[in-house]
């Protein structure tokens, strides 16, 4: 079952091709999950493909495979569209593939148009200009409050899901990975704000514990 945007729709049978060939390739993708891949189709634009993973003990023995019947890059695709919609920063969505293994078992895709950049936390490794690093921080910051004031509540919100790209002559960024993410109506509740700043917080702890990237001046201002 595969969904795309409409002008798409005649490159559909290239796009399964190259979502079936990821899947029987099992390689390791780029990205946190190692779950991405950017794939390049004639006459479409460059895409990035995020093949459902398991993580944790489940990992051992369904590795890609998921139960149900309501498939999660559906869900994911209709709340990424939704969250453009109220003016949210987040990746430009173009489809979703899912591939029934068997009755409730499936293999899942969610494809976005591929944008370049990096993750916030690849960014505060490479770039050593502390005003260059103060802009970005100020601008998650910014991407995090619009999210909470349009009442996009991300549920894994960490410094992997944050992704700093270059707009003119200037860096936004853009959250990823709404997998797990609600909407509500805006605003989002000062108690699902702290769950977003808290999990941040342990995203940079784990990540960085000794503060090398993330001292308490950039702490203050990402949060």
């Amino acid at each position: 079952m595969l969904y795309l945007r409409k002008p798409l729709a005649p490159l559909s049978a290239a796009i399964v091709a190259a979502l079936g060939d990821l899947a029987a390739s099992r390689s390791a993708g780029e990205g946190n999950r190692e779950s991405a891949y950017r794939i390049a189709i004639p006459g479409a634009p460059e895409m990035v493909v995020r093949a459902s993973r398991r993580v944790g003990l489940m990992r051992m023995l369904l590795t890609d495979l998921y139960i149900g019947v309501n498939p999660r890059p559906l869900r994911e695709l209709n709340l990424t569209l939704q969250a453009r919609r109220r003016g949210i920063p987040v990746a430009d969505p173009m489809g979703a593939m899912i591939e029934w293994v068997a009755p409730f078992l499936y293999r899942g895709f969610f494809v976005t148009r591929a944008i370049a950049g990096m993750t916030l936390w690849e960014f505060l490794r490479t770039d050593d200009d502390p005003r260059v690093r103060d802009h970005v921080l100020e601008q998650a910051r910014l991407a995090i409050q619009t999210m909470q004031a349009r009442g996009l509540f991300h549920a894994d919100l960490n410094l992997h899901n944050l992704f700093v790209t270059k707009i003119g002559e200037s860096f936004a960024v853009i959250a990823l990975d709404l997998d797990k993410a609600q909407l509500f109506d805006p605003p989002l509740t000062p108690r699902l704000c702290r769950r977003n700043s808290d999990r941040l917080a342990r995203s940079a702890r784990k990540l960085d514990p000794a503060g090398r990237y993330l001292d308490a001046h950039a702490l203050s201002i990402l949060s």
